[in-house]
């Protein structure tokens, strides 16, 4: 058995898709009504179809998991998180663990909660 993908709700799909390319250079590689999946496995589904597949509510923000990319140029990557588009809501900017690593922590426009850290 291999873990294939990580799917995440949204509520705006052409939103997410141009977030996740510009900052993460993701691509789409299938579209199929209201799933999207892009490269690295991330798969973004509409957060109408998610409700109805579920019959529950969806809680943004739940700090229950997040998506974890490393980055070599940190520095630069945080300096797109300053000029993009519209606001990046942090959980903390740019910080040194104790062990070395810099990491910083922000949430997509759905709230789903993304750490970006340096190569351990």
């Amino acid at each position: 058995m291999k873990l294939r993908n990580v799917l995440i709700v949204v509520n705006d799909l052409e939103k997410s898709i141009a977030f996740y390319q510009e900052l993460f250079g993701l691509e789409v590689i299938l579209d199929q009504d209201g799933n999207v999946i892009m490269t690295e496995g991330l798969v973004l589904q509409d957060a109408k179809i998610w409700k109805k597949f579920l019959d529950r509510e969806i809680i943004p923000r739940n700090h229950s998991c997040e998506l974890y990319f490393e980055e070599q140029n940190i520095e630069e990557f945080v300096d797109k998180l300053e000029h993009y588009r519209e606001p990046i809501e942090y959980v903390n900017r740019l910080m040194t663990h104790s062990w070395g690593q810099q990491v910083v922590r922000f949430y997509d426009p759905d709230g789903n909660l993304i750490e970006v850290g340096t190569p351990m």
